[in-house]
């Protein structure tokens, strides 16, 4: 498969239980950090209602032949450093397994990219956890920089 057979837009309602599917798969060894049912839980269509209806946040899918393979969310950030430059955020980014290296990821992520641009953005940023070696190459390949550690606190 090339790249220029992926096709990236909008997510729809449809779309959830197989975003939900892919997001499974980012699950680490021993972690069912998601539920995708059936049938669906309820929260899961109440997130999607709230990122659909936020001007900030795209929630998209990459198709391949009609067929969801990948998904990612970004978030448009006001900020106030940088003389109040707006800052992208990707969360959620993953690709169907047996798709991974076959430039769906890439075509997602430059997708991304130009969205950041065209939103007026001066950074796109995202966190991967250290656990995550092939997809920091990844990440790496593509220009991004390992400038920050993060932090998360689980509540």
């Amino acid at each position: 498969m090339a790249a220029g057979d992926v096709v990236i837009r909008r997510a729809r309602a449809d779309d959830l239980p197989r975003i939900v599917e892919l997001l499974q798969q980012e699950s680490l060894p021993g972690e069912q950090r998601e539920d995708p049912g059936p049938p669906l839980p309820e929260a899961y269509v109440r997130a999607f209602e709230a990122i659909d209806a936020d001007p900030r946040q795209r929630l998209v899918v990459a198709e391949v032949d009609g067929e969801v393979v990948g998904t990612l969310v970004m978030v448009i950030m006001a900020n106030l450093s940088y003389r109040g430059g707006t800052i992208a955020q990707l969360e959620n980014v993953v690709v169907d397994e047996p798709l991974r290296g076959q430039g769906v990821g890439e075509t997602m992520a430059r997708w991304a990219m130009e969205e950041a641009r065209r939103s007026g953005c001066f950074r796109l940023q995202l966190t991967s956890n250290k656990a995550r070696k092939d997809a920091h190459r990844f990440w790496e390949r593509l220009g991004f920089v390992k400038s920050h550690e993060g932090f998360k606190l689980p509540l």
